[in-house]
């Protein structure tokens, strides 16, 4: 093959995974919890082959879908965007990242203000939107810094950008970064800048993610060892995987502009995988349980599609997944533990393939791993056979 694009709607599950229960979740169906709301359009995923996926209730199955297509379990101990993208990439987590469900130790607290100089306030899991409603104006008032959690791996520090400029929360960001490893290495560290005045704040598109260093090699990895591959990043991927494995990365403010440097990259002529995320399904529908405006994203992808369909080539796969859920019709507002889909279109690919329900997430990059003829890493299994109208001993070499 030449060219993969690798498309995830960040949160999109399809149903509650065999586990669900573990975690909390059971019952939880993000994409159900859309069709319910009434605002859920989605043609062309439809035509790809979404409603035929195993288990999956909803909709009107396709008569003759024109991808290929199955569900995905997740096997990482975990439910977060770093476990998810981490195993969508060949690395499992068979260990739980620490959460503070209590808010984090205050030695931990305690040091992160000598480090930074800052006041802390809130170190209590929170929501996103509420939290600066609460301590936004305190923290005008003294400089202080928001620090708070939630059911992920996660360390968040809000500030307003007049008060702590971006980048100075960029530098909390990095100190808390080195701060939380061993015991308390966290997936991510999150900065969350604010705008506005008190009763009326806003978080800004200034958003950046400090992940967790990767302790195994990835299919970013791989690629990009590879002479003659690129590995494309669009959106927060370079941040998930702390900028390893990245030829080139394309940072964007939201889901329309992903969308845009997708189709754009369409038009490159590159060997390798274009990796992209859509975050907006997660951060501003699925965490304020707003079904409709979920939604609403997920029609307004379905919209775009053809666009990213006519930019393949002959030689080129299109591949659309997900990292988790985050059912936006229940209580919590939470990811939540989902199977996610896995659909695949381009020239060669066999239409209307099921390919039934998967043991992990990895099952992607081996598959994407065989395309190039690179080795395999040590979890998922390749179904590139599966995938394809020829057998594998025809695929050409990709043009270097």
């Amino acid at each position: 093959m030449k060219r993969v694009f690798l498309i995830v709607l960040d949160s999109f599950g399809i149903g509650e995974a065999p586990d669900a229960a573990e975690y909390g979740d059971q019952g939880s169906n993000t994409l159900a919890a859309c069709f319910r709301s009434g605002f859920l359009e989605v043609p062309n995923l439809k035509k790809l082959g979404l409603f035929n996926i195993d288990g999956v209730t909803c909709g009107t199955k396709e008569s003759a879908p024109t991808g290929a297509f199955g569900r995905c379990r997740e096997v990482s101990m975990g439910k977060d965007t770093t476990t998810g993208h981490w195993e969508i990439a060949g690395l499992v987590s068979q260990r739980a990242m620490p959460t503070y469900p209590h808010g984090f130790p205050e030695e931990i607290i305690r040091e992160y203000e000598r480090l930074t100089g800052r006041k802390v306030l809130c170190n209590r899991p929170y929501s996103g939107t509420d939290v600066i409603r609460d301590y936004g104006e305190q923290a005008q008032k003294n400089g202080g810094l928001i620090v708070y959690t939630s059911a992920d791996s996660v360390f968040q520090v809000a500030a307003h950008e007049e008060t702590v400029p971006v980048e100075e929360l960029y530098r909390c960001c990095r100190l808390a970064r080195k701060l939380m490893t061993g015991e308390h290495g966290v997936g991510r560290i999150i900065a969350r800048p604010f705008v506005g005045e008190p009763g009326s704040y806003v978080r800004t598109s200034n958003r950046h993610d400090f992940s967790l260093d990767p302790p195994g090699d990835t299919l970013l990895d791989r690629i990009s060892a590879q002479p003659g591959l690129s590995m494309l990043s669009v959106g927060k991927i370079v941040d998930i995987f702390a900028g390893r494995g990245v030829t080139e990365a394309y940072r964007t403010e939201n889901n329309a502009e992903g969308i845009e440097r997708a189709v754009e990259l369409t038009r490159k002529d590159f060997d390798g995988l274009c990796f992209v995320n859509l975050v907006d399904f997660d951060m501003i529908y699925g965490h304020r349980n707003d079904a409709k405006g979920y939604a609403q994203a997920l029609s307004y992808f379905d919209r775009q599609l053809p666009r990213l369909l006519e930019g393949l080539g002959p030689e080129d796969l299109l591949m659309i997944t997900a990292d988790h859920g985050c059912d936006p019709s229940t209580p919590s507002t939470d990811h939540s533990r989902e199977y996610v889909p896995w659909l695949t279109a381009g020239n060669r690919v066999r239409k209307g393939k099921n390919l039934g329900t998967l043991p992990t997430f990895a099952d992607i990059s081996a598959t994407i791993l065989e395309c190039f003829r690179l080795p395999p890493l040590a979890w998922g299994k390749s179904r590139l056979a599966d995938l394809l109208k020829l057998s594998l001993i025809h695929i050409s070499e990709p043009t270097r």
